[in-house]
């Protein structure tokens, strides 16, 4: 993933915005270890809201670029419907939300395992590797329980895969800040 020699103002840039978004991930992943359901529905809701942004900007570029292109409007009208759906009867969405959560924490698991063995050099790769062995874990808890455990597993994983970025940002921050002196 990165190139060594590596700029050193890259590495200043990097070790201060990790301090930064490692404590605001602690924080949140507390929040869905302590209150699951809470951070279950506030993440349906986060994806529920982002798929009506994404099918009114759909929408809006068929309509400005080609307004008959029925692919165009159906996508915009398909995410549009689904978003709707999961706004206003929220439970519809959970199952859904498992299954790609579940899906996510599979990728986050290879791109975790992809930044420990490009980064295995230098001090701190190991906690990169773990990273990315919970989050399979967690993708692993996703599917052996779907869709009935959604609606707590959601929220708690989201929690603990936070907070485990969080600590993982901030020791990288670390050690990236050593690493320039």
């Amino acid at each position: 993933m990165w190139k060594y020699p590596i700029e050193e103002n890259l590495f200043e840039k990097f070790s201060k915005y990790t301090k930064i978004a490692g404590v605001v991930f602690i924080l949140l992943g507390l929040v869905g270890i302590i209150y699951p359901t809470f951070m279950t529905m506030a993440t349906v809701t986060f994806v529920a809201w982002l798929m009506m942004f994404s099918g009114l900007m759909a929408g809006y570029f068929t309509y400005i670029s080609n307004k008959k292109d029925m692919a165009g409007w159906l996508k915009s009208f398909v995410l549009i419907g689904i978003a709707a759906l999961m706004i206003f009867y929220p439970m519809t969405g959970v199952g859904t939300v498992g299954l790609l959560l579940g899906i996510y924490f599979f990728m986050d698991s290879f791109a975790g395992f992809s930044l420990a063995f490009s980064m295995k050099p230098t001090k701190g790769w190991f906690l990169w590797f773990v990273n990315a062995f919970f989050s399979m874990l967690i993708g692993v808890l996703f599917i052996v329980g779907w869709p009935f455990s959604s609606i707590y597993l959601i929220g708690l994983l989201v929690g603990f895969s936070l907070f485990f970025d969080g600590i993982s940002l901030l020791v990288t921050g670390s050690i990236f800040k050593k690493m320039t002196k």
